[in-house]
Order: structure tokens, then sequence, then C-alpha cells
């Protein structure tokens, strides 16, 4: 058993999420599971209004548990993009190419004071049907859905 963090703002809660969690909790294998969801703080940063916490949190919590019986998971609100990553000990991290970065610096941080670096598991973009990463931006503009199935947009044929 393992202990495991994975973190995001989880604005759509797409396909490409799933897959994070579903990794999270598959190297678990039953161990722990540290959530980080981005606050309303941190959330404000990006170009587009996103969904306040408590509704991102009530959907998470949601898929969570619609797919696993584990119930040994926790969700932390990240008020940085470190949560607790620089204080906890981990096993494991799980991240997309987009937050790969800052895994890298985690341990990076880690290893400038002493503790033991976490193995990170990157988990490659889940492609939409035309072969782009899904992403909640394309799902806002209206470009696909949160499975990646392409929308037909009014003026235009797909």
């Amino acid at each position: 058993m393992a202990r495991v963090v994975v973190g995001g703002t989880f604005e759509c809660l797409h396909d490409g999420h799933r897959e994070l969690l579903r990794k999270a909790f598959e190297l678990a294998d039953g161990g722990e599971v540290d959530i980080g969801l981005t606050s309303n703080e941190m959330a404000k940063k990006r170009p587009r209004p996103v969904p306040e916490y408590s509704v991102r949190k009530e959907r998470l919590l949601n898929y969570i548990n619609s797919i696993v019986t584990n119930r040994n998971y926790t969700v932390i609100e990240l008020k940085d993009p470190y949560g607790n990553t620089l204080t906890e000990d981990y096993d494991y991290i799980v991240v997309s190419p987009e937050t790969h970065p800052v895994a890298l610096k985690i341990n990076n941080l880690r290893r400038e004071r002493n503790i033991e670096e976490i193995e990170i598991v990157r988990i490659e973009y889940v492609l939409a049907d035309d072969e782009e990463p899904i992403s909640s931006t394309r799902i806002v503009r209206g470009e696909i859905d949160i499975h990646g199935h392409l929308r037909h947009t009014q003026g235009h044929d797909l």
C-alpha cells in the first residue's frame, strides 16, 4: 500500500482528470490518496471564471465515490502549487504533462530540504476524437465535451 498525491483545479472533471484519479488510486492499492483541489484564490488566476471550490469538490467527491471502494482519501484545499508535498511523505505524485514541471519543482525543493523525493508518475494527455488533448479550455469553448467528443457548433460542419 502506497501514499499517493495528485492535484488540480478539476474545473470540468473531464476524462483526462479521471485518468489521473484512476491512476492515483491504482498506485495507492488500498493505501492513502491525497487530492489537492485548487482554492478559489488560485483558480481566479485562470484566464476565465472557474466554478466555486465547493462545486468542484462536490463533483470530485461524487466521481471518486463512483469509481473506488477504497475510501482512504482526503481532499486538501490547495492555496499554493505545492500543498502538503513539501512537508508530507508520499510514494508517488501523479501528474499530467501540464503539471509535470510542478512535480519537478517539488522534488527540487524536497532535495534542497533533504527530504526524500517523490516518484513522479506522468500520465499522458487523453486525446479527444480529433487527436488533440482533452482540456477544460476546449470544453469551456464548446469544442468538445468532457469525453473528448467533438461538438457540432453553429455554422460549422464537422
